[in-house]
């Protein structure tokens, strides 16, 4: 594949997440993006890795993806807490937690 189509589809998949991360209000929904913002970093790191013939990049895609395990339990965990107190996931109901 050639590099330039890689570079393209994951700037395309991190601003699909980017901006499904700011239009939406759903806890989820925020967290999933978040997720798709992740995995478009590392496809470009497992491409500019593949290109430049060296190992670095996909080893770091490896810390990314433990990075994005903790995320997603640290995540889940607070979803759920707030889901059991306010009995909504949209943030808009979800502003008195401000000090």
């Amino acid at each position: 594949m050639n590099l330039n189509l890689l570079i393209l589809v994951s700037t395309t998949i991190f601003s699909l997440g980017a901006i499904g991360l700011v239009l939406r209000r759903n806890l989820i929904v925020s967290l999933m993006c978040i997720e798709l913002m992740l995995n478009a970093i590392n496809l470009l790191l497992v491409s500019f890795s593949h290109y430049n013939n060296n190992l670095d990049g996909q080893i770091l895609v490896i810390f990314v993806m433990v990075l994005a395990a903790c995320e997603v339990a640290v995540g889940l965990a607070l979803i759920i807490s707030i889901f059991k107190h306010f009995k909504s996931l949209d943030t808009k109901e979800i502003n008195n937690l401000r000090g």
